[in-house]
């Protein structure tokens, strides 16, 4: 049956565990403790892991905060005033549509800060 086949190959890699080592700065797993394993035998140490995070957070500082999607988000009343333009009548309609585009754009520039404030 295969799950005997799968059993014994994972007996296989659970001694090359043993002697594994980081595939990045080479060190056992007898020097670094636990190793994140990865796809193909790639594995990794917690100490590679926070120099790889340290890296993230200074590349991240490097380019600033995140644009703005939207230079500056319409107020309902102006979709509105647009909307004026092309629909005739159907006010309430147009001004639950134009409450909801406001919120998503909202939500989407919320969204690109990483903060999950609080909409109307």
């Amino acid at each position: 049956m295969p799950t005997k086949e799968t059993s014994n190959s994972r007996r296989g890699s659970a001694a090359t565990k043993k002697n594994a080592f980081c595939s990045f700065c080479r060190k056992s797993y007898r020097d670094v403790g636990p190793l994140v394993e990865g796809p193909g035998d790639v594995y990794i140490c917690a100490e590679c892991i926070d120099l790889c995070q340290s890296i993230l957070d200074q590349e991240q500082r490097r380019r600033g905060p995140s644009k703005s999607l939207f230079s500056d988000i319409p107020s309902p009343r102006s979709i509105v005033e647009h909307l004026d333009n092309y629909v005739i009548g159907q006010g309430s309609a147009k001004r639950v549509l134009a409450v909801a585009v406001h919120n998503h754009y909202k939500r989407l520039s919320n969204g690109a800060d990483g903060s999950n404030g609080e909409v109307e």
